[in-house]
């Protein structure tokens, strides 16, 4: 007899909901059998196929075997599934389970969704990206032109208001409570230890506590099969069955954890078992409360899992699981402060995954990226980024698809990725390049070290990457032993890149052979080159492992890189090291300058200022981007531009440049500068604008270098900018040189501050009894002794003489006794020469 489920009676509003609204928000809880129930419901409310979006492919197939055994159908028959690698539907199919990513091929092959009428999201909470591209578009398809098209959303734990809004302020239907109560235990302490080892304790504890199975959540399958190894002595001792659950186990295996057995059963899940997804028995749940998210890696170019916390949201969603049957226990292998300072949930993937691909979708189907309806916009700058890297991988240009774009969206892969695999297929080696794609789509999956310590062949090509290809195809040909502990899961990783690679071949019919390359590896790196194209680097010395970047990023091979050789090598993987602050490539593959995209090429004649010669010279340089891959001296071009780019570079290095240090152009200014502070109404305008606006650019017409500036006369150019007038006023006010009493003329010294500076010595100044004044300003007068060197300094000359002359003549005269000190300043005769006369 068919159980009845909360969700049975608000089957009614779902069904009022859809036919009024043509759209509804279910919030349901776990267990409470809205995936079941919901979908086969709509069949009468609806003219055309059903099509449910489960995020993964264990929760899809359950999820079309429960609609077919709960309602007499056959699988495959009016209800069925369709998932990555699997098909199981026919023309008598009238609900479709697919995963989200088979329902956006769906809206790349048919975007008006002819002969579906409703697509249901189920367990939307999640938010992945392509769950948000096909609420979007469906919404879009309803808008535009397909009105009678039902859009329902389903989740235990979504925010329903924002999903509401965007679907036209639709009904929000609520289904009933949680089924059966679970208790929580929280870890008393903060973990500590290996996780394998909190989670036997945990998985004691709950075999204690309740009489059902048990279902552990994990991050990943590294930590399944480590946590297995670990209860297998609790196992043996109590007779458990002991069960991994993840999305690449084959079917057949997750179909055995899914049915009932003889055995108590610990099941060890990946967090496929989080939502719409019914393990019989299970009473228990033991959370280690880790989860891997994608997240955009800039060091690969690409997404990649990375290990995080659960979301409360989340948490909650696995605590639902131990309550289906019967009341159960969510043990939490972490504290009850922890879980306060959890985030709510989850980032949504749309803020933290690379989008080049959903706008490759986007313009593929005829959509404007920054004008799309999105539920939740993007950033700006990641949109940005992804139109950039679509550019560079000849997918967009002139704001449309290309062909080559057009094919690449044909691929269920990242754009580089889609973009490797059509450059192989066009060159003659599509499969190898599908086997090679779907080797970089995995995570790390054979280490370097083993091409280097294994008991296999040596590999040594000049890639890195078609080394690790021939590792991956190593293991799938032969069964070996590697002298680590993750060969299972090297085996594993060949068996799936074996898959991707017969999926994928399967869609290279319309890419048609263009230019055929004998070599296979030739073929594969420029292929490589193709995917990464900004990720070129050229080295900065001849066999050193050290390079710069596109962008200007230093960069250093990895230790033991099979790119020993060859200027250019493209950075297919950037670990965070950095050595003496190059990054660290840890995946690298060689280049050939011939295989650079002619678009990003650019032949280009550059004046530039040469540092170390000091002049300006003209190369011809052949550049990728900004990366320089050719360069050689060249005639300069009008003398106008290399005027200008001597004038630039002078600039910056003024006083070198224009010998501006040297005594008469240093003097110059000097008196210049003091004229405008003692007489600023004189208008004499500023000369370090002027050298700067008009002497340089002067001075710099035909020349090339700073030696030519140099004998150039900067003082006659300057002077030659002046008015009369101010000639006549500067040579007045601010004189070059003084005459004495003795009647030697004295340069005066005018410096940065201060009053300028008369420095004579005293028998040259007898008779001077007032101070001397240039533009009003007293002298500073310095006296000097017979040696030349200052005795006196003073702005009051006649206090000197009255004051302090009779003790300086008594000092000075017993030192130079040949010298004429007379005992009376006031009367004596100044002369230039200082020794008394004969």
């Amino acid at each position: 007899m068919r159980r009845v489920l909360p969700i049975d009676a608000a089957l009614v509003e779902v069904i009022q909901a859809v036919r009024g609204a043509r759209a509804a928000v279910v919030v349901a809880p776990t267990g409470s059998g809205k995936t079941s129930r919901v979908p086969p419901a709509l069949l009468d409310a609806v003219d055309g196929m059903v099509v449910v979006l489960e995020p993964r492919r264990v929760a899809a197939r359950a999820a079309a075997r429960w609609m077919a055994e709960e309602n007499g159908w056959r699988l495959g028959g009016e209800v069925g599934y369709q998932v990555r690698f699997e098909r199981r539907a026919s023309a008598r199919t009238r609900i479709l389970v697919v995963t989200e990513g088979i329902m956006v091929r769906m809206l790349a092959d048919d975007p008006l969704l002819e002969g579906v009428g409703a697509v249901v999201l189920d367990e939307f909470h999640e938010r992945s990206l392509d769950a948000d591209l096909c609420l979007a578009m469906a919404r879009h398809v309803q808008q535009q032109v397909r009105p009678d098209l039902a859009v329902v959303v389903m989740s235990a734990t979504v925010e329903s208001g924002p999903v509401a809004r965007f679907l036209g302020d639709c009904p929000v239907v609520m289904a009933a409570g949680q089924l059966y109560p679970v208790a929580v235990e929280h870890a008393a302490t903060t973990a500590a230890g290996r996780l394998e080892a909190r989670v036997v304790g945990g998985v004691q504890r709950a075999l204690e506590r309740t009489d059902g199975d048990v279902l552990v959540f994990l991050p990943g399958v590294g930590e399944i099969r480590r946590t297995a190894e670990a209860l297998e002595p609790l196992a043996s001792r109590g007779g458990l069955a002991v069960s991994p659950l993840y999305g690449d186990l084959p079917p057949s295996e997750q179909d055995a954890v899914l049915r009932p057995g003889p055995a108590r059963k610990v099941v060890l899940a990946t967090n496929v078992a989080e939502t719409s997804l019914t393990i019989p028995g299970i009473t228990a749940v033991v959370d280690s409360g880790q989860v891997r998210v994608l997240r955009h890696d800039p060091a690969r170019g690409l997404d990649r899992l990375e290990l995080t916390r659960v979301g409360r949201a989340s948490a909650t969603q696995r605590r639902g699981r131990a309550g289906r049957t019967s009341p159960g226990l969510c043990v939490r292998l972490w504290t009850e402060d922890e879980h306060a300072h959890l985030a709510e949930r989850e980032e949504p993937e749309v803020h933290r995954v690379d989008l080049a691909g959903t706008l490759l979708q986007l313009r593929a189907w005829g959509e404007r990226p920054a004008a799309f309806g999105w539920f939740e916009p993007p950033r700006p700058e990641a949109l940005a980024a992804a139109e950039r890297l679509l550019e560079l991988l000849g997918a967009v240009a002139d704001d449309a698809v290309t062909d080559l774009g057009r094919a690449m969206a044909r691929m269920p892969l990242h754009p580089r990725l889609a973009a490797l695999v059509v450059a192989g297929a066009r060159a003659g080696h599509g499969p190898d390049a599908c086997r090679l794609a779907a080797m970089l789509a995995e995570r790390s999956p054979v280490r370097v070290e083993w091409r280097e310590r294994g008991d296999g062949p040596l590999w040594r090509s000049r890639s890195d990457v078609l080394d690790r290809l021939s590792a991956v195809d190593h293991v799938a040909d032969r069964t070996v032993s590697t002298p680590f502990a993750h060969g299972q899961i090297l085996r594993g990783v060949a068996r799936r890149v074996l898959a991707g690679e017969r999926q994928l071949t399967r869609l290279l019919g319309a890419v048609t052979v263009e230019d055929p390359i004998d070599d296979r590896d030739e073929a594969l790196m420029r292929a490589l080159a193709a995917a990464w194209p900004d990720r070129v680097a050229r080295r900065r010395e001849p066999g050193s492992p050290r390079a710069r970047m596109l962008g200007g990023m230093g960069v250093r091979l990895a230790d033991g890189s099979a790119v020993v050789d060859g200027e250019l090598f493209v950075c297919v993987e950037l670990s965070p090291v950095r050595r003496r602050g190059d990054r660290q490539v840890s995946l690298a593959s060689a280049v050939e300058e011939a295989w650079l995209p002619d678009a990003g090429r650019v032949t280009e004649t550059t004046v530039a200022f040469d540092l170390s010669a000091a002049r300006v010279s003209a190369r011809e340089e052949v550049r990728f981007g900004d990366l320089v891959l050719a360069s050689r001296v060249v005639a300069a071009p009008e003398p106008a531009v290399v005027a200008a780019e001597l004038a630039r570079a002078a600039g910056e290095a003024m006083a070198d440049a224009l010998g501006l240090d040297e005594r008469d152009v240093a003097h110059l200014l000097a008196r210049w500068r003091f004229l405008r502070r003692a007489r600023p109404g004189v208008g004499l305008p500023d000369p370090d604008e002027l050298l700067r606006e008009a002497v340089l650019p002067s001075l710099c017409e035909g020349r090339s270098s700073f030696a030519e500036l140099r004998k150039a006369s900067v003082t006659g150019t300057l002077l030659g900018m002046l008015t009369w007038d101010q000639r006549t006023v500067l040579d007045r006010d601010a004189p070059e040189r003084f005459t004495v009493p003795g009647g030697r003329e004295v340069a005066l010294q005018y410096p940065t501050s201060g009053p300028p500076v008369l420095a004579a010595r005293i028998q040259e100044l007898f008779g001077l009894a007032e101070t001397p004044q240039v533009a009003g300003v007293p002298l500073l007068v310095q006296l000097l002794a017979p040696n030349g060197r200052p005795q006196q300094t003073t702005t009051d000359l006649r206090s000197f003489w009255d004051r302090t002359y009779p003790q300086v003549r008594k000092e000075l005269r017993g030192r130079y006794p040949k010298h004429d000190w007379p005992e009376d300043p006031w009367k004596a005769v100044a002369r230039s020469s200082t020794r008394r006369r004969r």
